[in-house]
C-alpha cells in the first residue's frame, strides 16, 4: 500500500475514538513500528492533533476536537490549486467564491511555514481578467441550472451589431469557455437547430414550464469541432500546410478559432495543418497575408503562390495610386 494510503488508513483507525498502540497499528497495516512513528510525525506536521501516552494503558489517540480529515498536498500541488483558482477567477467561473472558500479551508490547515512558502511560490503568476458585464456570472449559474433541470428557457438575445435583442426559446445543452468568452450551446426552437449564444449578449433570461430531452452523449467540445468541419468549402483532397514563424506569431495563428481544428503538429517555430484544398484556396490566402513577414509558407507551393499573387496585386494597386 502506498505511503499516503497507509497514512489515511491510520487516520481513520484513530478517528474511531479508540486508543491504539504503535504495535497494533503496525500489525493492522502490515508495516513496521518505526514506520508508524514516522507517519505519526507526518500527520502531526499536517495539523492532526495526535497525542501519544506512555505507560501501561498508553497508546496513540486523536483529540476529540479534531473533526476534519486533513488533505495531503505537496508544495507543487498546493501551488497548482492556488494558480488554478486565479485562472478560474480570470475566466469568470461562476463558482469562484465557493472555490475561494474551499481554498481558504485548505490554507487554514497549513502551518505558518507552509503558508509562507505557498505565498512565495504563487506570487509570480497573475491572470488578467477581461472586462465582462456583472450579469454574466449569475447568468452562467442560471444556465447551468437550466441544463441540469433540462428546462427550456426564454432568452432575449442581442446579436453582434444589432440594435435590439430578440426573444427566442432554447434548450441549453451545455456551457463552453472559448477565446475569453462564455458560450451556451443550445437547441434553438426558432431555427430548429443547435446554435451557440454568447452569454454576455443575453439581455435577460426566464425559465419556462417546458422540459426537454438532451441528446444522449452530446458533447459541447465535439459540437464546436463539428461546426468548424462544416465550414469547409467542399469535400476535397486534403493537403499538408507547413508554416514557419516566431513562437508568438505561430501561437496567434494556431489559436485561431478555425485553424486550431486543423492543427496536426506544432514545434516552437513550425506548425503543420491538414485541410481540404478548396477551403485552403478560398480562405487562407486572405487570412495568412495579415501576418505579413511574421510567417513563411513552406508548403504547399500552391498556397505560397496565391499569397504572392495577392501581395503583388495589393502592391500594384498602391503603386498606381496618384497620391
Amino acid at each position: 500500500m502506498a505511503k499516503w494510503d497507509n497514512m489515511l488508513s491510520m487516520l481513520w483507525m484513530l478517528r474511531s475514538g479508540r486508543k491504539l498502540t504503535a504495535a497494533q497499528i503496525a500489525e493492522s497495516l502490515e508495516i513496521s513500528v518505526r514506520t508508524v512513528y514516522r507517519y505519526i510525525d507526518a500527520l502531526c506536521a499536517s495539523g492532526v492533533p495526535i497525542v501519544a501516552e506512555s505507560g501501561h494503558d498508553g497508546g496513540v489517540r486523536i483529540l476529540e476536537s479534531f473533526k476534519e480529515t486533513p488533505l495531503f498536498f505537496n508544495s507543487v500541488e498546493l501551488k497548482a490549486l492556488v494558480e488554478a483558482f486565479k485562472f478560474a477567477q480570470g475566466a469568470g467561473y461562476p463558482y469562484t467564491e465557493e472555490l475561494e472558500t474551499a481554498l481558504t479551508k485548505v490554507e487554514n490547515g497549513l502551518q505558518e511555514e507552509q503558508r509562507h512558502d505557498l505565498s512565495r511560490r504563487t506570487s509570480g503568476l497573475d491572470v488578467i481578467s477581461p472586462a465582462r458585464p456583472p450579469s454574466v456570472i449569475p447568468l452562467l449559474r442560471e444556465l447551468e441550472q437550466a441544463e441540469k433541470d433540462r428546462r427550456t428557457i426564454r432568452i432575449a438575445y442581442r446579436k453582434a451589431n444589432a440594435e435590439q435583442a430578440d426573444e427566442r426559446e432554447v434548450d441549453p445543452y451545455g456551457l463552453a469557455y472559448d477565446r475569453n468568452e462564455w458560450y451556451v450551446v443550445a437547441f434553438c426552437h426558432r431555427s430548429r437547430a443547435v446554435r451557440t449564444f454568447r452569454v454576455d449578449r443575453i439581455a435577460r433570461m426566464q425559465p419556462t414550464e417546458a422540459l426537454f430531452e438532451k441528446p444522449e452523449h452530446f458533447s459541447v467540445t465535439a459540437f464546436f469541432r463539428d461546426q468548424s468541419e462544416r465550414e469547409r468549402e467542399a469535400d476535397g483532397p486534403l493537403t499538408v500546410i507547413r508554416i514557419e514563424g516566431e513562437p508568438e506569431t505561430l501561437n496567434a495563428l494556431c489559436v485561431h478559432w478555425h485553424m486550431r481544428h486543423y492543427l496536426t503538429e506544432r514545434t516552437d517555430r513550425e506548425a503543420r495543418f491538414l485541410i481540404d484544398v478548396p477551403t485552403m484556396n478560398k480562405y487562407l490566402p486572405m487570412y495568412l497575408i495579415t501576418f505579413g513577414t511574421g510567417i513563411r509558407i513552406r508548403e504547399p507551393l500552391e498556397l505560397k503562390h496565391r499569397i504572392q499573387a495577392m501581395a503583388y496585386g495589393i502592391a500594384k494597386h498602391y503603386e498606381n495610386d496618384p497620391d
